[in-house]
């Protein structure tokens, strides 16, 4: 049985990621290929439910990042690992990348501590592709919604998303067979174009 591929979407908050996800998943289901859309922290009942708790809650730095990974180790056994080895693909809205980005470069939690966790919950599976979505800090906060109500991490100040984007940058740096990095300020249908070119080579 051919075994699935993992694609995973990242950015700062306003990046624009969510908008291209739908449509690489329409891309793909246009090929016959099936499909599972899902997000991170979320994916499964408890993981929505964690999800509550570190987008809304204060709480300690380091139980923000077991949180997130006892949300991702049930993830991965409830619902990716189960797609990719019936054969369909997943792309999944953030992975470990955002706990790099967020809990490290913009909370400053260790590197090592979090390489401490990613290798106990998930070191055999890394994402086939990880697309970055990269904008100006003034871009993104630009676009993220005044009216809506915005989680603690979108409430964050300028100096927190800089580090955050800082260190999706040194993973894309440092994990160069993996990622893609998107100029997100461009128009929509040139971002199109080159996603359908990326989706194709893979």
């Amino acid at each position: 049985m051919t075994v699935g591929k993992f694609i995973t979407f990242e950015g700062i908050d306003g990046a624009g990621k969510s908008t291209h996800l739908q449509f690489v998943a329409g891309l793909l289901g246009q090929r016959g290929i099936p499909v599972v859309v899902t997000r991170e922290p979320g994916g499964t009942p408890l993981g929505e439910a964690l999800r509550e708790m570190v987008l809304h809650q204060p709480m300690h730095l380091e139980t923000e990042a077991l949180l997130m990974f006892a949300a991702r180790r049930e993830h991965l056994a409830q619902v990716i690992e189960p797609a990719l080895a019936r054969g369909d693909w997943v792309i999944s809205d953030r992975f470990t990348d955002a706990s790099f980005a967020y809990q490290g470069g913009g909370r400053r939690l260790s590197r090592e501590k979090l390489e401490i966790l990613e290798r106990w919950v998930h070191p055999h599976r890394q994402p086939d592709l990880t697309l970055l979505f990269d904008v100006p800090l003034e871009v993104a906060r630009a676009r993220l919604d005044a009216t809506r109500e915005l989680d603690k991490f979108e409430q964050e100040k300028a100096d927190f998303f800089a580090a955050t984007r800082a260190e999706y940058l040194r993973r894309a740096e440092e994990f160069k067979a993996r990622f893609r990095i998107i100029d997100s300020t461009r128009p929509i249908p040139d971002i199109h174009k080159e996603l359908e070119n990326i989706i194709a080579g893979l």
